[in-house]
């Protein structure tokens, strides 16, 4: 029983380590297929097909009086020809259409028109805003340094027409070309500039996706970084190399706040030594801003014999003789 335990518990605990892992980038992606209802067009075709039939065969009806096998194959055949030409485009849906194998129109959304056998749809072009993560692996930059570097790109197709006739598959043309351009990014950079500047990155990174999918008849509205991995290794010398650069900066500070100080102090010595008054003003303000501090008293000793002077006991015989 141990045993069994032992052994239904390795692969409960397998499954969590999987889902601790984090996702690939790759698994934000917007799908290709739409997020609609897929019965949605169905459901209409067989509508369609109904309607169609049961109005040619109650016109039928009423006009020879009754149902032969010649109304019920002309309803059938109708409501087939009705299905293949009536279609339905949802509201963020351009449909690029072909007649004969050359472009003829782009329709959409809502209900379009199309002739069975001599016209067929070539592209359904989603054009609300797309998702495509890509990726960058160990890829150098320009000091040298691998890195992993996880982006999104946001994008959307602008012109259907373009999207069809100049690429074979849109969708995945543009995440290639995101990853070439983020690797080639990184390539002419350092590993400082990769970590950092991450806005520049992002603007510049947009510039040249763009300028590949343009003309494609994608735009590409915005990129940003997600993440970037560094080595172990090389995140330990660099966090060592910015707490050299802060103590350099706060020893550097604290000898300009010592130097102002100084020359503050050599201005007030300045000042003292010209005039005494001043000088035991100050001693009296430092005298008193000890005792608040300490809450006590100071006694500051003088020579009492100096009242007992004879400058002093003329001055005593004067004030008793008035």
């Amino acid at each position: 029983m141990r045993g069994n335990r032992q052994k239904s518990a390795a692969p409960m605990g397998s499954r969590r380590i999987e889902r601790q892992e984090p996702l690939q980038i790759e698994n934000y992606n917007s799908p290709k297929t739409r997020h609609t209802d897929e019965n949605a067009g169905i459901i209409f075709s067989a509508f369609l097909f109904v309607v169609v039939a049961l109005a040619v065969g109650a016109f039928g009806a009423y006009a020879l009086g009754g149902i032969n096998i010649w109304i019920v194959a002309l309803a059938i055949a109708l409501a087939v020809l009705a299905v293949f030409s009536i279609r339905i485009a949802p509201q963020w849906e351009k449909v690029v259409i072909l007649r004969l194998g050359k472009f003829n129109r782009t329709v959409g959304p809502g209900l379009y028109w199309t002739i069975p056998f001599i016209e067929h749809i070539a592209l359904r072009a989603d054009q609300r805003v797309m998702l495509t993560g890509f990726s960058a692996e160990e890829t150098l930059t320009a000091d040298l340094v691998p890195v992993n570097v996880d982006a999104a790109v946001f994008w959307m197709v602008w012109d259907a027409e373009k999207a069809c006739m100049e690429v074979e598959d849109y969708y995945d043309s543009v995440a290639l070309a995101a990853q070439a351009a983020l690797r080639d990014a990184i390539g002419r950079k350092n590993v400082t500039d990769v970590a950092i500047h991450r806005i520049q990155l992002d603007e510049e990174l947009k510039a040249s996706i763009e300028d590949k999918t343009s003309i494609w008849g994608v735009s590409i509205l915005f990129v940003e970084i997600r993440d970037i991995v560094i080595p172990k290794e090389l995140q330990e010398a660099m966090s060592a190399e910015a707490r050299a650069e802060r103590e350099k900066d706060a020893r550097v500070m604290l000898a300009e706040v010592e130097e102002d100080i100084a020359a503050m102090l050599h201005n007030a010595s300045d000042i003292y030594r010209n005039d005494e008054i001043a000088l035991k003003l100050r001693q009296m303000h430092l005298l008193n801003e000890g005792i608040k501090e300490s809450k006590g008293a100071v006694v500051v000793p003088s020579a009492y014999a100096e009242g007992f002077t004879d400058d002093s006991a003329e001055a005593l015989g004067k004030i008793a003789g008035t």
